[in-house]
């Protein structure tokens, strides 16, 4: 260095018409580049550009672009219900066909659909249930039907719960590779143990009996049981756990007094499976139970085999078949979803 100041002056600098590049500004003071001083888009009269003076930015189309979003958007909105709605109809319309035909006499089904209710409702009758309530296999088989489903769910959701929780919190030997069978299991189909078990209950006085085909609906829904509330209970906190051990809640306590309250949604939406999946069962019931005591589902195939234009009778059966799954359905409704979303969030 000569003696003299390397630093450039300001005014020096500013006389020489700020061609280069711009040096770093001094600590406090705003350069030329600054973004507050930084030039818009000039306007018309040379001045700067501002929000109001951008050409097709005037404020009243300021003040209508939200209001224009927002109709936009319900009418997204709008459109989507309307979707939804179509889409439900859609889908109910066997459903609301199989009602309308339940009360109408043979007669006017051969003349014309069920939509004739449409046009003529005065054609309704009940007379159609009449009848089905005087027909002894319709209305025994309903009762086998809850016979058969009500333990079915009552011993899956039981065992279920009591292996899902000794597979979660529980240590003993070979834990892992024993739920790992468990779960291979899930993949065995049904058609696959028919004639095995079928010979098995033969031999020991099993074969087309009610307790049969409790014991095959457990067997094969076991397994999805114990995967589903293992799961489930695995995510409990085990700091909840340990403060009720530290309480002196023994296994058993700690299963019925915190375990089973904070799985209640999860066991509610595995035993609305369990009973619409026995309730709806044709191919067990048609091999293992009783022929003359059969569930309804193969009480109505024998009133189509027997009687084929037995239309009075099937039309109500069936659609009493359905309406009690869609009753337990609405009854547990709110435990069904709170289960849904509580496996979703964790």
């Amino acid at each position: 260095m000569s003696g003299t100041d390397a630093t450039p002056d300001p005014a020096k600098r500013a006389a020489a018409g700020g061609a280069g590049r711009p040096d770093r500004a001094e600590p406090g003071t705003v350069t030329a580049t600054s973004p507050l001083t930084a030039p818009g888009p000039a306007t018309p009269t040379g001045g700067p550009a501002t929000a109001a003076s951008l050409p097709g930015r005037s404020a009243a189309a300021r003040t209508r672009a939200p209001f224009a979003e927002r109709a936009a958007g319900r009418l997204a909105g709008g459109a989507l219900r309307v979707f939804l709605v179509v889409a439900a109809l859609f889908w109910l319309l066997p459903t609301l066909g199989l009602l309308l035909s339940s009360f109408l006499s043979p007669t006017d089904l051969n003349d014309g659909g069920w939509w004739q209710v449409l046009t003529a409702p005065s054609r309704l009758t009940a007379d159609n249930y009449e009848r089905l309530l005087a027909n002894d296999t319709i209305t025994g088989s309903l009762l086998n039907t809850f016979a058969i489903a009500v333990p079915a769910t009552l011993l899956v959701v039981t065992l279920g719960a009591f292996a899902g929780y000794a597979f979660a919190w529980l240590e003993f030997p070979g834990r892992d590779w024993l739920f790992l069978l468990v779960v291979g299991l899930l993949v065995v189909p049904v058609q696959v143990a028919l004639i095995p078990v079928s010979e098995l209950f033969g031999s020991i006085g099993l074969f087309e009996t009610t307790a049969g085909v409790v014991l095959f609906h457990t067997a094969f829904g076991l397994p999805f049981a114990v995967f589903l509330l293992r799961n489930f209970f695995a995510e409990i906190p085990r700091e909840l756990l340990e403060a009720a051990r530290l309480d002196g809640a023994g296994e058993l306590r700690l299963f019925a007094r915190v375990v089973l309250p904070l799985g209640g949604p999860a066991i509610a939406s595995l035993g609305i499976f369990q009973f619409l999946w026995v309730w709806n069962d044709m191919l067990v019931a048609l091999v293992f139970a009783d022929s003359a005591h059969p569930p309804v589902t193969v009480a109505l195939q024998q009133q189509v085999r027997q009687f084929g234009n037995n239309i009075d009778v099937l039309a109500p059966g069936a659609f009493l078949s359905m309406a009690v799954p869609l009753v337990v359905f609405f009854a547990f409704q709110r435990q069904f979803v709170s289960g849904v979303m509580a496996g979703a969030i964790k």
